[in-house]
């Protein structure tokens, strides 16, 4: 049974305590900025384990300074999940400052 597609009302409720995280279409995305290019791509490193940890993967752009990611659950059809909030609060419990824009 594919997980269960969150509604907008549900998606806004869990995104409430998830600062910088932001719904577009079927996908919950991100972007972090960073002190230095090594950081951003350390993040990625740490974001990567998390995923596999919940082998669930998102899209993720490493770009100068900054880290984007773009979640989405495909077993839904790509539809937002809770596996995508999961994975959201695990990053952003890594990410530095926690609220980063």
């Amino acid at each position: 049974m594919p997980p269960h597609a969150l509604s907008q009302q549900e998606i806004d409720a869990r995104l409430a305590d998830l600062p910088g995280w932001s719904a577009e279409g079927d996908r919950l995305t991100r972007e972090y900025r960073l002190d230095s290019h090594f950081a951003a791509a350390a993040m990625v490193v740490h974001i990567a384990r998390v995923q596999d940890e919940l082998d669930h993967h998102s899209d993720l752009t490493l770009g100068y300074r900054s880290v984007t990611l773009s979640v989405t659950t495909h077993s839904a059809g790509g539809a937002v999940t809770e596996r995508d909030v999961q994975l959201a609060r695990r990053v952003q419990a890594l990410a530095p400052g926690h609220g980063a824009t």
